[in-house]
């Protein structure tokens, strides 16, 4: 910002009018926020396409690793979701996501409760503590 500060006097005039009236100041912001996002949605509108042909033919040649993931997630989805309406607990994925796994099961089935883990405050004692007390 200092460049633009030292090098550009349009610059400067901007900040020192932002700075001693508000209308300008709030009209600038919004002139910041609005365009680009008018820009970028003019951008959008323009590359988006509807064409059917064109999305019968990319369905057509999608790769089968594709195809099968596709799959797998709405059926993941579906479980899910459902598990949801049927309000059943399942916060054994979150558990198992913490841990950095994946639950693996037939759709509809529920997994068995996570297992309660070992208390880590319990101090284990190992060989040299038993030797130590003997």
């Amino acid at each position: 910002m200092s460049i633009l500060w030292e090098k550009s006097e349009t610059w400067r005039w901007i900040v020192r009018k932002s700075r001693d009236s508000k209308p300008f100041f709030f009209t600038f912001a919004t002139l910041c926020g609005v365009v680009p996002g008018v820009i970028g949605y003019c951008v959008m509108q323009a590359t988006s396409s509807k064409n059917e042909q064109l999305e019968a033919q990319l369905r057509k040649t999608q790769r089968p690793e594709s195809l099968m993931m596709a799959k797998a997630n709405k059926e993941w989805l579906a479980e899910y979701l459902g598990e949801l309406q049927r309000k059943e607990d399942t916060n054994d994925r979150y558990v198992a996501a913490l841990r950095g796994e994946t639950l693996t099961r037939n759709p509809y089935v529920r997994i068995q409760p996570v297992p309660k883990q070992p208390d880590d405050n319990v101090p284990k004692q190992t060989d040299d503590n038993k030797k130590e007390k003997k």
